[in-house]
C-alpha cells in the first residue's frame, strides 16, 4: 500500500494541484438568471414575500404534476419537511431506518423525542434490506423510513409488505430521488409520502427548500396546516405548528430550474458515462449504474472501491483532495457513529456490517452543469495515475 504523507507528496510527479479553484461535489445548478431576475421583480412589485405567495402555488403544481401525484406541499428546507412528515403520520416510539443516509434522516425522528433503529442494507444497491428491517421490528416500532439512495429506489414492494403485515407507517426520505421512477411509477406515490430536498447541492434545488409528495388528501392538508403554526384562516389556529414555509424567492428558483431540469438531467447522464467509461476496467474499481428502463435524474456518481483495488479508498480520497477536487466520502462512517447515536448504539457495527463495509468503499465524484468533459477527464486521470503510479 502507498504512504499518505502530504499534499505536496499527493500532488502527482510534485506539479501543481490539477485543479486551481476547487472542485466541489455538489456545485449548484443554476437556471436562466434572466428568467429568475423576472421572478425577483415580479415578488417586489407584489410585496408578497412568503405565506403561501402565487409562485409557491405554481410551484407545488408544477412539481406535483412532474410527479403525478395529487399533492406537493413545499417547505423550507428537506429537514423540516421530514420533521413535519413524521408528525403528521403520528410516528412515536421506535422508527426503523438506514444508518447509511444523511444525518437529517435520523435527526428528523430524534428531535422529536423518537428513537432511530438503524437497520441494515444491501451491500450491492446500498438501500434497506427488508429482512434487516424485519429483525428490528419491536413492540415500539411504529414507522418505517425507506430512503431512495442515489436516485436509485428503495425496495419499495418489500418495504410496504413489511408494513402492512406489522401495521406500521411507511413514508419514504427522496431526498436523492427528485424526478426518478420505479417500475414505471414516478417517486412521490410510494407509502403514505414521500420528502425531497431542494437544497442547493442537490441537482435540482431552490437555493434551500423541501416538500413532502402524497396522494393522501388529509395528510396533506394537516401538513399544510402543520407549516403555518396551524392557521386556517385568519386568527384561527386549529393544530399545533411551526414556520415551516418556503418563500417566494424559492419558489422562483425552483422554477426556473425546473425549466432547465432536462439539460441538467443530460448534462448528469453525459457526466456519468464519460466517468464510466474512463474508469472501466481499472482492478478494484466500479461505479454504481442505473436502470435504464427507468427515468433517472444520474445525481451521483458513485464509485465503489473494493479489496481488490491497489490502493484504499481513503488513499485515492486523499489524492483527489490534494489535486483540489473535493470528492465526498457519502455517507461516511453512517449515522450510528455520530452523536448522539454513537452513544446510543456503542455496538451498533455488530448489526450492520454491510453499513461499515459500503461506507468504508464510496466516493462521490463531481458532476453537474459546472462540470464539463476536460474536468472529468483530470479526475480520471488522477485516479488512474494514482492507482497505477
Amino acid at each position: 500500500m502507498k504512504t499518505i504523507k502530504t499534499k505536496q507528496d499527493l500532488a502527482i510527479n510534485g506539479a501543481a494541484p490539477a485543479f486551481e479553484e476547487p472542485l466541489h461535489v455538489g456545485c449548484p445548478n443554476i437556471g436562466s438568471r434572466e428568467g429568475f431576475l423576472k421572478y425577483a421583480g415580479e415578488i417586489f412589485d407584489r410585496r408578497w414575500l412568503t405565506n403561501n405567495g402565487p409562485l409557491v402555488q405554481e410551484f407545488e403544481q408544477r412539481v406535483a404534476e412532474y410527479h403525478n401525484v395529487t399533492h406537493c406541499v413545499a417547505m423550507c428546507s428537506g429537514t423540516v419537511a421530514l420533521e413535519i412528515a413524521i408528525r403528521a403520520l403520528g410516528l412515536e416510539g421506535e422508527v426503523i431506518i438506514p444508518s447509511y443516509t444523511f444525518i437529517a434522516t435520523a435527526h428528523a425522528l430524534h428531535w422529536q423525542a423518537i428513537t432511530p433503529v438503524f437497520a441494515d442494507i444491501d451491500p450491492a444497491t446500498h438501500t434497506l434490506d427488508p429482512d434487516a428491517v424485519r429483525s428490528m421490528i419491536t413492540p415500539r416500532t411504529t414507522g418505517i423510513i425507506g430512503v431512495h439512495l442515489w436516485g436509485r429506489s428503495a425496495p419499495v414492494e418489500a418495504l410496504q409488505a413489511i408494513a402492512d403485515e406489522y401495521g406500521l407507517k411507511l413514508m419514504f426520505d427522496a431526498a436523492h430521488a427528485f424526478g426518478c421512477s420505479y417500475r414505471g411509477t414516478m417517486v412521490g406515490s410510494f407509502g403514505a409520502c414521500e420528502v425531497l430536498s431542494f437544497h442547493a447541492t442537490k441537482f435540482f434545488n431552490t437555493f434551500e427548500g423541501g416538500a413532502v409528495l402524497t396522494n393522501d388528501d388529509k395528510l396533506a392538508d394537516a401538513m399544510r396546516l402543520m407549516r403555518n403554526f396551524g392557521f386556517s384562516g385568519m386568527d384561527n389556529v386549529i393544530h399545533p405548528g411551526t414556520n415551516g414555509k418556503m418563500i417566494e424567492v424559492a419558489a422562483a428558483m425552483g422554477l426556473v430550474n425546473l425549466d432547465a431540469i432536462t439539460s441538467v438531467i443530460e448534462a448528469n447522464k453525459h457526466n456519468f458515462q464519460a466517468y464510466h467509461e474512463g474508469l472501466s476496467g481499472l482492478s478494484g474499481i466500479s461505479l454504481l449504474t442505473f436502470d435504464e428502463s427507468e427515468l433517472n435524474n444520474y445525481q451521483y456518481v458513485v464509485m465503489v472501491v473494493d479489496e481488490k483495488c491497489p490502493v484504499t479508498r481513503d488513499q485515492i480520497f486523499q489524492s483527489l483532495h490534494a489535486e483540489n477536487i473535493l470528492a465526498r466520502k457519502y455517507f461516511w462512517p453512517g449515522c450510528h457513529k455520530m452523536k448522539p447515536y454513537v452513544d446510543l448504539y456503542p455496538h451498533a457495527d455488530l448489526l450492520l456490517p454491510n453499513t461499515c463495509q459500503v461506507a468504508d468503499r464510496v466516493i462521490i465524484l463531481p458532476t453537474g452543469t459546472a462540470v464539463n468533459s476536460n474536468m472529468i477527464q483530470a479526475v480520471i486521470s488522477v485516479i488512474q495515475t494514482y492507482i497505477s503510479g
